[in-house]
């Protein structure tokens, strides 16, 4: 599998709380944006005296679109077939760096939820000197060996979509299907937040072919266990005991790879970070933080 070439990008972010005060980067996963952590969830943190960086991943969001790399062939790929992509998700971990660099950020704690938090992994064992924490939400190592995600969800996520301008209506339909689909067992599904989510994030920004080479970074990316078990930085790494695209497994190998990392199943959860379990998360998060900067 050949990678492109590609220099590190200054990423779009939304800034909450006091400069002054300890940074946060908050990284989306998989063609998500920025807008996934909720601005209540932001000044959760912003009010506990942290300041926050919600960032948009490159390709997706307000960050740049690599447009003219083209689409990876994924067919190819779940053949098992070596196919060139336009880059990985280490390129994605310098992206935040360099970030963090333009804003004037010597070192952040850095969250980040599914392929975010793998982007986060790489980010604490290419950057120690940056990173004052880590913490890997629903997130994985690429492990190949470990449990796969649910054959339907993976239907889903890959098979074909409405067009989400020329049939939006049919496009938000399955949207909702396949987050109803990860959605934590224990909580009532919130259509309406995530209607409202789509919708926002449709209007704000929509790169299809983005989430295909976000896709193609990760697979291209493979295993990454002999970075991560370099990591120093304190981690924390929570997951859903029924998450159905990155079962708890994988959250177990991360807390098992990284050293004295500390790992907090949530019972129910699943690929998701509801309303309902953001005050819960945010408290996880601020011992965390806490307890590290005392180090």
């Amino acid at each position: 599998m050949s990678t492109a070439t590609n220099l590190p990008v200054s990423l779009y972010f939304d800034g909450f709380g006091e400069k002054s005060h300890p940074a946060i980067v908050l990284l989306p996963g998989l063609g998500s944006q920025s807008i996934s952590w909720s601005p209540r969830f932001c000044l959760r943190l912003a009010d506990a005296g942290f300041y926050i960086l919600r960032v948009d991943n490159r390709d997706c969001g307000l960050s740049p679109v690599l447009s003219l790399a083209g689409e990876p062939d994924l067919q190819a790929l779940s053949r098992g077939q070596s196919i060139s992509v336009a880059y990985t998700l280490r390129e994605m971990a310098a992206d935040v760096a360099l970030t963090l660099e333009n804003a004037g950020i010597k070192a952040t704690h850095i969250v980040g939820r599914s392929m975010g938090g793998m982007v986060a992994q790489l980010f604490a064992a290419q950057y120690p000197h940056k990173t004052l924490s880590l913490c890997a939400i629903m997130s994985s190592t690429g492990n190949p060996r470990l449990p796969p995600p649910a054959a339907d969800v993976m239907a889903m996520l890959l098979g074909p979509k409405p067009d989400p301008h020329a049939r939006q209506s049919a496009w938000l339909e399955q949207q909702l299907a396949f987050f109803r689909r990860i959605a934590s067992t224990h909580l009532p599904f919130d259509a309406e937040y995530y209607s409202t989510l789509l919708k926002t994030s449709l209007a704000r920004a929509s790169s299809a072919s983005g989430t295909l080479r976000q896709i193609a970074a990760m697979a291209a990316t493979g295993d990454l266990r002999n970075e991560i078990k370099q990591i120093t930085a304190p981690t924390l790494v929570i997951h859903g005991s029924d998450d159905p695209l990155f079962p708890v497994e994988a959250g177990k190998e991360i807390g098992q790879t990284i050293p004295g990392a500390k790992l907090q199943i949530i019972e129910g959860m699943g690929h998701e970070m509801p309303p309902a379990l953001e005050a819960e998360i945010a408290a996880l998060l601020l011992a965390h933080f806490n307890t590290s900067l005392k180090k």
